[in-house]
């Protein structure tokens, strides 16, 4: 329900949970996922403006289930608080977990660059550890990759977006996807439930030229 506080206060009022959803779409239910599905992966700050830009631009072109969690930690089934203390790394190598997005798409209908292209036009990848007023290692920028594939596709359109579109800036990290963790449910299509709720305001889509190789 939209508020009359300012949305960066209704966010950090916002309730925290321990629950968490495991191997479930956001509505809850099974899908029929095509066998050459795949999976894209990213981090772009506070995850419901993410999830509500991808679903956005992408429903019916390919795009068959997105949803929000926390992943590039070492933690073992974090919860929101936690990922929120920028701790959930262990001691020797205190990497903590991102807010971030997981999508499974369709190859042959949506291109993984295509993806990537819009990841690179709807956050700020130049701000290390922030988007707009919102600070910390849970809202840094990252594409983690789930094949070689991937990888190379990932460090191409990167490279390119970093000199074409954003004046060599970037500071997005490349990473091999690993554990991942659903967020808890109240996070799943939160824009969609919670209309007037708060976007990041370096969340919109940028009218960038297209990449060329």
């Amino acid at each position: 329900m939209a508020s009359s506080m300012p949305n960066f206060l209704s966010r950090l009022l916002r309730p925290f949970s321990s629950s968490t959803q495991m191997g479930l779409n956001p509505e809850g239910a099974a899908q029929s996922i095509p066998a050459n599905a795949q999976k894209c992966t990213v981090a772009a700050g506070c995850f419901w403006g993410v999830e509500h830009l991808f679903r956005k631009n992408f429903a019916d072109k390919g795009l068959l289930d997105a949803k929000v969690g926390y992943i590039g930690g070492d933690s073992s089934n974090p919860s929101y608080r936690a990922v929120c203390t920028g701790r959930t790394g262990q001691l020797l190598t205190p990497t903590p977990d991102a807010e971030s997005l997981q999508m499974t798409f369709d190859p042959s209908v949506l291109p993984y660059t295509a993806l990537l292209e819009f990841f690179y036009k709807m956050h700020d990848p130049t701000t290390k550890n922030r988007q707009g007023m919102d600070t910390g290692t849970q809202y840094r920028s990252a594409i983690f990759f789930h094949s070689p594939e991937q990888e190379t596709q990932a460090k191409s359109v990167t490279q390119r977006a970093h000199e074409q579109w954003w004046k060599g800036k970037i500071t997005t990290e490349i990473l091999p996807a690993g554990q991942w963790w659903d967020a808890e449910a109240y996070h799943q299509l939160y824009l969609d439930k919670n209309p007037g709720g708060y976007e990041c305001p370096a969340h919109y889509v940028r009218n960038f030229p297209p990449l060329t190789e």
